[in-house]
């Protein structure tokens, strides 16, 4: 393999060997710096002084301006840059989790979701939550989470781009915002507030590894800002990461028993004397099976955000630009997989006379990836008058260049006796286009503060578009664990749509506030909605206020959900993800998907006594229409089979693997309702022990239950089975934790501090069958993950860090086997005896690590 040269950068802050080059808006806080520039510098706080009292001003969830954390009236969490350092991983999916309890990042993925895991709130979809940065719609990843799981259909905003060191604080937004930012904010918001300082720099350099399982970690950063000019400022951040493989089991029940012995002519399943001698020899014997652990990934970022005050306008200017390059393991395939005969196009056997076996040590393929992500966003802000006004456009795109590694295409070598070793699959790329328009005016009409106005306008247009792959990889069945894309597959799809919202706030009295919006959206494909929220608060007292929400909301299918098609595939089966949108999905009876619908309900109260702020929501979230990936739908192999399935996949284009026991297919649809009910706690308070240090204590908390309320009907044409099964009900009823605790203690003396996290996930389970027949009940038991920092800061801005994430190394137990099996069958159909079940908190145990910190 070739390699490629890396930035100097990156080889500065880690020394890590160049990646193989395998074939609606809320208030910008981005400008906040521009007024203060001319201002001398404020003293360094304390480190993490947390506010008690809340007392940062938010931009999120309310168009008001001044409103601080502890007077919204809506849950609202505010995590500080300091706060963000103090997590191990460089990543910022792993940052959230392990600080915002309703917040849970993907451990694993399956086939290409493993090259970009995703997150949600609330136990709802990814695609439940919107990111913003600065306030503008960040553009969603155009990887869709395809395979079953509580993560599947995930096309959302791939938050790993966004380095924690760009960030000067998060405001994670737990409830509905439809009716304020537009589609997908049915579960919250994450709104990202890029660094706006004046002048200075800060960085650091990194280095971990999981306990026994590998990974391999290194990373650097360096954040940099200066002025432009007398009234400007600009920030760069630069980050590199790198990260190696993990491997969790690898026991493979075609080759071995489960105490890793080689197979005999004796058990079951058996090996022939000719098996035997080849499948001993597989690389990392007894483990020869690696799909289970992280992929091996180069991740470049680089953020900017700038701004310069014209005086009565003030220009701003943000943007981002990602390249990540990245493969996954997927099953292997045993040395007799492909086996030709001497004749052209007839396929061979051990016992052929002069049979070739191009590769007698097996192989085990990968998913690679090469990733261009990219955002610009720019705008004016200023006022006219009374009137205050944010014009602003933003593009986003991100394409990926698919590829299938070190496999076979076992028909090409049957007919032809040659097959490359690397594939090009194709692309997906998605792009996002937004225009906004926004206003605020106040009018005094003798309230306890004046009646604030907000309106404004929003534009959109999206396009995904899905590439095919090079002739060897759609040729016949493909390569093997991942086949092209065909023409049929490929194709470009677009819409368009404009949006207005009208929001008012009012304090009639001091103690009062409310606020209401009402959004008109216009789609090019669906139609019309329009949606309103509506909130109020009321403070009886500094010590005691009561706050609470309705609204509706909406979530516009994504178009991968639309029209992604593929083929997946397995050892031992080959599923098509029928589009929903395509005449072939029509053909069985699926209509094209349309909008979900949502009502959120909340209330609450915050509670103040000294320093100690608590506060306490309830809510409820129902979801109709939902749009789910159903279970597996068989042609063949399975309990029930349809030759109506097998009809789709013949119309839709694809082309099966001839060797494989199971087919048929998935499709999403708008397949369910449900109805989400939860409880949300935090509490924070800091104490002075004087000659001992001070300690922030803080405890947050998540408890939620949902629930199917109504499930769709199959089509007539599928025989009245259930449109989803067991597995696909469980994804969402009890594939999240229904609590997740999380306490913490940040200690500080002098010139050492100490991060102390305690992380109780609850209870997780799901169905799983090898063969869509019987469902065998999988559970992951409550469990605590505990987290060790120590930091000593030495003169010259220099800290040095050590510390442990999972520092007992927690691993969810692993795959059952079917009971009474005689031949190692799994409850999952899969190979890997020894393969983890997902768990909330990851697969690969503890993560250990050092960092270098400087700052001035």
């Amino acid at each position: 393999m070739n390699t490629h040269s890396i930035s100097l950068f990156a080889l500065a802050v880690a020394s890590v060997a160049g990646p193989p080059a395998f074939a609606g808006t809320a208030p910008d806080a981005s400008v906040t710096a521009v007024a203060a520039l001319g201002a001398p510098a404020p003293a360094d706080p304390a480190p993490d002084a947390v506010a008690p009292e809340q007392t940062d001003i938010i931009v999120t969830g309310t168009r008001r301006i001044g409103t601080t954390a502890a007077e919204s009236a809506t849950p609202i969490k505010v995590l500080g840059s300091d706060e963000l350092s103090r997590v191990g991983q460089p990543n910022l999916n792993q940052v959230l989790t392990q600080l915002v309890p309703s917040f849970t990042a993907q451990a694993f993925g399956g086939d290409t979701a493993n090259l970009t895991l995703s997150a949600r709130l609330r136990g709802l979809s990814p695609n439940h939550t919107l990111v913003l940065i600065n306030g503008k719609r960040r553009h969603g990843t155009a990887n869709l989470a395809v395979l079953g799981g509580p993560y599947q259909g995930a096309a959302t905003a791939d938050l790993d781009l966004i380095s924690p060191s760009a960030i000067a604080r998060i405001e994670v937004l737990e409830d509905g915002a439809a009716a304020q930012y537009g589609s997908d904010a049915i579960a919250g918001v994450i709104n990202i507030i890029l660094k706006d300082d004046a002048e200075g720099g800060s960085g650091y350099a990194t280095a971990g590894k999981n306990y026994d399982v590998g990974g391999t970690t290194y990373a650097g950063t360096a954040h940099l800002a200066t002025r432009i000019g007398e009234d400007g400022f600009i920030n760069v951040t630069l980050f590199h990461r790198f990260h190696d493989f993990t491997q969790v089991g690898g026991l493979d029940r075609r080759v071995t028993d489960a105490n890793g012995a080689l197979l005999t002519t004796t058990t079951s399943p058996a090996l022939s004397a000719a098996q035997q001698a080849l499948y001993k020899n597989i690389p990392g014997f007894p483990y020869v099976n690696r799909i289970n652990g992280d992929a091996k990934s180069w991740l470049t970022n680089v953020q900017y955000n700038a701004a310069y005050d014209f005086g009565d306008v003030t220009a701003y200017s943000f943007g981002t630009f990602s390249k990540r390059i990245a493969s996954a393991y997927e099953n292997l395939r045993v040395p007799d997989r492909v086996i030709a005969s001497p004749v052209l196009g007839v396929a061979g056997s051990l016992t052929t006379a002069g049979e070739l076996i191009p590769f007698p040590l097996g192989f085990n393929p990968r998913e690679g990836i090469r990733e261009d992500d990219y955002a610009f966003t720019g705008g004016v802000k200023g006022a006219v008058g009374a009137v205050k006004f944010d014009l602003s456009t933003t593009y986003g795109k991100d394409k990926n260049l698919i590829y299938t590694l070190d496999s076979a295409n076992r028909s090409l070598f049957i007919d032809t006796h040659f097959t490359p070793r690397d594939f090009y699959d194709g692309s997906f790329t998605s792009s996002e286009f937004t225009a906004n328009a926004d206003f605020s005016t106040e009018f005094d009409l003798g309230m306890a503060v004046p009646l604030n106005v907000a309106f404004g306008g929003e534009y959109r247009k999206n396009q995904y578009s899905i590439g095919s792959g090079d002739p060897g990889s759609i040729y016949k069945e493909g390569g093997q664990s991942y086949p092209g894309f065909r023409p049929s597959d490929a194709g470009t799809h677009s819409r368009e749509n404009e949006s207005l919202y009208l929001d008012v706030a009012a304090s009639p009295v001091a103690a009062l506030k409310l606020d209401g919006a009402v959004r008109y959206e216009h789609y090019s494909d669906f139609g019309s909605q329009v949606i309103f929220k509506g909130t109020g608060r009321y403070d009886f007292s500094h010590a005691f206020a009561l706050r609470g929400t309705v609204s509706t909301g909406f979530r516009a299918p994504t178009l991968a959900e639309s029209y992604y098609s593929a083929t997946n595939v397995s050892p031992t089966s080959a599923f098509v993800q029928l589009p929903a949108n395509s005449a072939a999905a029509k053909l069985i009876g699926f209509q094209n998907l349309k909008p979900e619908k949502s009502t959120n309900f909340s209330a609450g109260g915050v509670f103040r006594a000294g320093k100690l702020t608590v506060t306490l929501d309830a809510y409820q979230v129902k979801i109709r229409d939902r749009i789910l990936g159903t279970g597996s739908i068989f042609g063949s192999g399975g309990a029930t089979n349809f030759a109506i399935v097998t009809q789709a996949i013949v119309a839709n284009g694809n082309v099966l693997d001839p060797t494989v026991t199971q087919t048929g297919i998935n499709i999403f649809t708008n397949g369910a309702s449900t109805r989400t009910r939860g409880i949300e706690l935090t509490a924070n308070v800091p104490s002075d022990f004087g000659s001992w240090g001070t300690v922030s204590w803080s405890l947050s908390g998540n408890y939620n239950e949902t629930k199917i309320t109504k499930l769709g009907v199959a089509p007539a044409s599928l025989g009245g089975i259930p449109l989803f099964d067991a597995s696909a009900r469980a994804n969402l009823e009890t594939a999240s934790p229904k609590f997740k605790a999380i306490a913490s203690a940040f200690w500080s003396l002098g010139a050492v501090s100490a991060t102390a996290r305690g992380t109780l996930y609850g209870e997780t389970s799901t169905y799983a069958s090898p063969d869509g027949g019987t469902y065998y009940l999988q559970k992951v038991p409550t469990a605590f993950i505990a987290d060790l920092e120590a930091t000593y800061k030495l003169p010259g801005g220099i800290d040095l860090t050590a510390g442990a994430n999972n520092v007992f190394n927690k691993r969810p137990p692993t795959v059952a086997l079917v009971p009474g099996t005689t031949n190692t069958t799994l409850v999952t159909g899969g190979n890997v005896i020894d393969a983890p079940l997902s768990a909330p908190y990851g697969i690969n145990g503890g993560y250990y690590y050092a960092k270098v910190s400087f700052k001035f």
